[in-house]
């Protein structure tokens, strides 16, 4: 069915509804009713639309439209299967076997058993074959362990001074000293006047003649 065809039942559907009669329609072209790049509409349908329609016949229009859709679609759908099974019958023929039908279900029977059996010895197989990854593991550990995670470097006997020795672990932007008294801070020694007057005693026959006087109170 063709787009033209589609549009006729539903313009028919749609006039029926409205009441107008269908007289009108007769030796009408759908070309003139679509009009050129579908701007010009049937006289009849200009009618339909411009008359105010009430929500009931409305509802009644979009159920005709669904209607129509369904059924197209439906014819649709039964044609295309229709297509693949006359290709299917045209491409693959039916098969001619020699063995006939209680044979062919014994074979596969046969080959089904076959089947079983191989697939039970590859998991055995599987099974064992993982045991024996897991023994070899085990053992890689065990050895790891024996040995240590790491191997040790032979060291080599090397002659180094204190200092030497430290600006290679330091480097040699810090500067190190073993002198412990270098390192100790300065810190410089304040003297009194007092202690420096009682420090500094002098001659003793000076202090004597200097208190000759305060002998001389006494002796008075």
């Amino acid at each position: 069915m063709h787009v033209k065809d589609i549009i006729i039942i539903i313009r028919r559907r749609i006039v029926t509804s409205a009441g107008i009669p269908s007289i009108h329609l007769q030796n009408q072209p759908t070309q003139s009713w679509l009009g050129e790049g579908g701007s010009h509409q049937h006289p009849a349908a200009n009618m339909a639309t411009e008359k105010r329609l009430s929500a009931r016949r409305k509802h009644t229009l979009k159920s005709c439209m669904l209607m129509v859709a369904n059924t197209l679609l439906d014819t649709e759908a039964t044609a295309k299967a229709q297509e693949r099974e006359k290709f299917l019958a045209e491409a693959c023929p039916p098969l001619d076997l020699p063995y006939s039908r209680d044979e062919l279900l014994e074979l596969c029977k046969k080959l089904h058993e076959q089947i079983g059996i191989s697939e039970e010895e590859r998991y055995s197989a599987e099974f064992k074959l993982n045991m024996v990854l897991n023994e070899v593991r085990d053992l890689n550990i065990k050895i790891v362990d024996l040995r240590g995670k790491f191997k040790r470097p032979r060291l080599k006997k090397v002659r180094m001074s204190a200092d030497a020795m430290l600006k290679a672990l330091l480097g040699s932007k810090h500067t190190v000293n073993m002198d412990l008294r270098a390192n100790l801070k300065q810190v410089k020694k304040e003297v009194k006047e007092e202690d420096k007057q009682l420090r500094d005693v002098g001659d003793w026959r000076k202090n004597i003649e200097d208190k000759s006087d305060r002998k001389k109170m006494f002796d008075s």
